[in-house]
């Protein structure tokens, strides 16, 4: 373990909050910036040797500057050795707002995404891979998120069948599930006026991750916006973890993949995403998926043919229209379920990975691999 490599390091973070939204940084700033740098680079040698690695695949520490001291410490190794890498990048700095005024420039056209020879570049979507061309003339190939479609998605077992009785929803309620972290681009606020505007009792929305890393006034909106729709809105962070198990007081932790099954409708109401994780999931999962058409929607994943209740920034009459009929008929849940899954079995399971992850290897090693 290298408790220097995550973002959230005391250290780490204290150096971080001295890069952004000021254009000049000072001496001090940049010898800790080294001084961290050199330590990972010497976790990362003793990584390598460990074991034996022949080939790197750097997941988005080139792409996003939360570590920048990381992400230079790879690149780094990365001259020094030769090692061949694929780098894999979901989010670039150009993306995020918050990274616009930078006292680091120099550090992100070095190594976010920089240009060595011998890198592979993966990113996941067309948008992505026409703006690394465009901005820092590298190519790029598209390996889309995936999900394991070939496995069946887990269902209601003893562990799980609380878990509506847990957070408080009886069997009749609606259980309309926000899925994702609470940070402002996932346009949660839809999710709200959505069930506002059913006007059903039965309608809960159960949102089952925490805030972000972009701070907590969107949060406070959010808890303004429910106040003013007088809806049920369950928060649930605290009792969903990335493993089963008790919180402090005793009470059951379920992982997301517990909260799926129970579900009756899946709200993704993002104004922007790098793919779609979430979208994936519920379509696993066989649930009805209301979908905001952000960019990367309308241009990689809607054209293949998903059967959603989309929407275009606002939640008009007919969004609302649609879901009525999605959470009162259950053959057409069915039905959707059915092509949902097929289409994601063909273009976003492992499989599709593994052909595309061989290609890659290929070129950096030959047709033998």
């Amino acid at each position: 373990m290298a408790p220097l490599a995550f973002f959230n390091h005391p250290d780490v973070a204290t150096v971080q909050a001295r890069l952004f939204g000021v254009a000049v940084r000072s001496r001090e700033t940049t010898d800790r910036i080294q001084a961290i740098k050199e330590q990972l680079k010497d976790e990362l040698y003793r990584f390598i040797e460990k074991f034996r690695l022949e080939v790197i695949i750097p997941e988005n520490i080139l792409a996003i500057p939360m570590h920048v001291p990381l992400g230079l410490a790879m690149t780094e190794v990365i001259a020094e050795t030769g090692l061949p890498t694929i780098a894999h990048h979901h989010d670039f700095a150009w993306e995020r707002e918050r990274f616009v005024v930078s006292s680091v420039k120099d550090y992100l056209r070095s190594s976010f995404p920089g240009g060595l020879s011998g890198v592979e570049h993966v990113v996941i979507n067309s948008m992505a891979q026409k703006e690394l061309a465009r901005r820092c003339s590298l190519s790029s190939v598209i390996i889309p998120n995936i999900l394991d479609y070939e496995a069946p998605p887990p269902g209601i077992d003893d562990y799980n069948r609380d878990l509506r009785r847990e957070i408080g929803l009886r069997d009749e309620d609606f259980f309309i599930l926000q899925p994702t972290r609470v940070v402002q681009r996932k346009g949660i606020e839809h999710a709200i006026e959505l069930v506002r505007r059913l006007k059903d009792s039965r309608a809960k929305l159960v949102l089952s991750h925490p805030a972000g890393d972009e701070g907590n006034a969107y949060m406070a909106m959010l808890r303004d916006r429910i106040a003013d729709a007088g809806i049920d809105v369950r928060f649930i962070a605290g009792r969903v973890g990335e493993t089963r198990g008790t919180t402090a007081t005793g009470q059951k932790i379920y992982t997301l993949f517990d909260v799926y099954p129970h579900a009756d409708l899946v709200t993704y109401p993002s104004h922007f995403e790098g793919f779609g994780n979430a979208f994936l999931e519920a379509i696993y999962f066989g649930k009805p998926v209301v979908v905001n058409a952000y960019a990367v929607y309308a241009r990689d994943i809607d054209p293949l043919g998903f059967k959603t209740v989309g929407m275009s920034q606002l939640v008009t009459s007919d969004t609302v229209g649609q879901v009525r009929l999605v959470l009162h008929d259950r053959a057409l849940r069915e039905d959707w379920a059915r092509t949902n899954f097929a289409l994601g079995l063909k273009y976003f399971s492992y499989a599709v990975a593994r052909r595309k992850l061989a290609a890659r290897l290929a070129n950096l090693f030959g047709e033998s691999v």
